[in-house]
């Protein structure tokens, strides 16, 4: 009997077969219950995974081989084809390296990939035509990604399988992310140099692209044909899913994407869950999720580690964001772990649509640059709002564990030295106009928070104009070199913060107000503990923490009465 039993699963591997139900999806247990939900900061609807039919078809039926030469774009888009037609269902990838060109998502259809299942897209460029698209939170032409949506409904991607975008034959790569052994290797493998020789690119197309662009996005080209010029430069994101409802991410890896790795934009009820999501730690702009301008989103119990930024929020790029005008909000990320990329759960740069209702909970950071990473800059616009964050863990992180920069791409402003005469009118003639172009960020709360090694522990940077506001902070305990900077914020609420520093002064104030450190707590061999400058400075109060006035410093320009112990 054992043999018999021993036999037919071994007959299921290698047919490739399928229990015949598909309805029911794997782990769906795991998606939160209605009582998280009920008990969020802020009003929002469980969000229900998709459901489908138990019709399916395995990609095997069109002719599909698992040789890994074969190409078998054309099995795959039509047993997709053949299951959306037929009214919806699943669509069985099964055991074995499957190279292809891009895939096509179509409304009430399910990937389903089996255990051993590699799909490996082609490196073919001819494949992956222009299309419009946004990028970089900007209107742009963009190739064809591997797997892309577009107004499809009730969608998903399931199963244990690997999707591998062969990122390494698009990406620029820089000299100094490479050992000298990689970079032998790399350049025997072809592609050209720019004329610095640091950086390698895989065509010549990819290196006039880099020529004529700015932040990924190329300048003063308009059409298609002017596009194509440099066609190679514009890698795909690996999943694109586009104005689309009621999608569903459970269980595959995403890997090696040429740029971004999933990027959902414009969607609403997006559910990524149990996902290995992987990029060589030097791909540029191997970000992990870019989730852009949606609404009712969860991501839970995910792993990544990439290149750039982890879990990353956005809406859209100045002009072209404000002019869509979609916010991303009601976003939940619970249970997921980072481990190499720029920031952990990243808000920003592109968030000129606005970004509203985030709840981040229950995440572990380990060697993440930064951990908690909010960016803007003037141009923007947009307000960040309302976001809710406890329950982090960090290890390793060469930057801020938790890093507010309004100047991003820009120079900052820096404190005045003690002797410098100021000139308050000066200072108020030089502050920008406040416009729809100016970003707002406020409304943010931060709770529970441990780090263990960090270059910096906090670092609040807002703008002049528009000052970062209502950053509440409670129970942080971080060990790092330097402590905590704040420039230009207002409403800034630190309670139970114990910080371990060893360099520099562990708070310090610039042109800050309404500042409140209760149960505050240093670990430093520095004599002051809290530094104000900046002639704005007002209203900081000092409350049951382990801070005298002998270990205040203040430069000439602060008022009298600006610090209450």
């Amino acid at each position: 009997m054992q043999n018999l039993v021993l036999f037919i699963g071994v007959l299921f591997i290698t047919i490739g077969c399928q229990p015949p139900a598909h309805s029911g999806l794997e782990n769906s247990s795991q998606t939160l219950n209605n009582q998280f939900y009920q008990e969020l900061e802020f009003p929002m609807e469980p969000i229900a995974a998709p459901q489908f039919s138990d019709y399916s078809v395995n990609i095997l039926e069109f002719g599909a081989q698992n040789d890994g030469i074969s190409l078998n774009t054309e099995a795959i888009n039509k047993s997709i084809d053949k299951v959306h037609k037929s009214g919806g269902g699943t669509v069985v990838i099964p055991r074995g390296m499957w190279l292809t060109g891009p895939i096509v998502l179509k409304s009430n259809v399910r990937l389903h990939t089996e255990y051993g299942a590699f799909i490996l897209f082609s490196d073919d460029f001819s494949l992956y035509p222009l299309q419009e698209t946004s990028f970089e939170g900007l209107d742009t032409y963009r190739c064809q990604s591997p797997i892309s949506a577009l107004g499809a409904e009730n969608i998903a991607i399931t199963g244990h399988g690997i999707f591998d975008g062969n990122g390494d034959r698009w990406r620029p790569v820089k000299k100094s992310k490479m050992t000298a052994n990689q970079w032998k290797k790399l350049l025997a493998s072809g592609g050209i140099l720019n004329e610095k020789k640091n950086i390698w690119y895989p065509t010549e197309k990819a290196k006039r692209g880099d020529e004529l662009s700015t932040m990924n996005v190329p300048e003063n080209l308009n059409t298609l044909e002017e596009h194509q010029q440099i066609h190679e430069y514009l890698r795909p994101v690996l999943v694109s899913i586009v104005k689309s409802r009621n999608i569903l991410l459970d269980g595959p890896t995403f890997q090696n994407s040429p740029a971004w790795n999933i990027h959902p934009l414009m969607c609403e009820n997006l559910i990524v869950r149990n996902l290995t999501v992987r990029n060589p730690w030097y791909s540029q702009n191997g970000d992990g999720i870019d989730i852009e301008s949606c609404k009712n989103v969860l991501v839970n119990r995910c792993n990544f580690d990439v290149g750039d930024d982890a879990i990353c929020i956005k809406s859209g790029k100045d002009a072209d964001g404000r002019r869509r005008g979609i916010p991303t909000e009601n976003l939940v990320v619970i249970d997921n772990v980072v481990y190499h990329g720029h920031g952990g759960v990243v808000v920003g740069s592109e968030m000129s649509g606005g970004v509203r209702n985030v709840h981040v909970s229950n995440c572990t950071f380990i060697g993440t640059d930064v951990g908690l990473r909010f960016k803007s800059t003037r141009g923007r616009g947009g307000k960040v709002e309302n976001i809710f964050i406890s329950n982090v863990e960090m290890k390793d992180i060469p930057a801020e564990a938790i890093r507010f920069n309004m100047y991003y791409t820009g120079k900052s402003p820096v404190a005045e030295p003690e002797e410098e005469v100021v000139d308050l009118e000066a200072l108020k003639a030089q502050l920008h106009q406040v416009n729809d172009e100016t970003p707002i960020f406020r409304n943010i709360h931060v709770n529970n928070v441990v780090c263990r090694g960090a270059h910096q522990a906090i670092a609040l940077q807002g703008l002049p104009e528009m000052n970062l506001a209502e950053v509440y902070m409670t129970n942080i305990d971080i060990a790092a070199d330097k402590g905590l900077s704040c420039f230009d914020a207002d409403g800034i609420y630190l309670k139970n913060v114990k910080l371990s520093t060893r360099d520099g002064i562990p708070f310090m104030f610039h042109n800050s107000k309404n500042i409140m450190l209760e149960n505050a707590k240093c670990i430093t061999d520095q004599t002051i503990k809290l530094s104000l400058t900046g002639p704005f400075t007002e209203n900081i109060k000092v409350k049951n923490s382990d801070i005298s006035e002998k270990e205040v410093s203040t430069s000439k320009s602060i008022k009298g009465h600006a610090l209450v112990l």
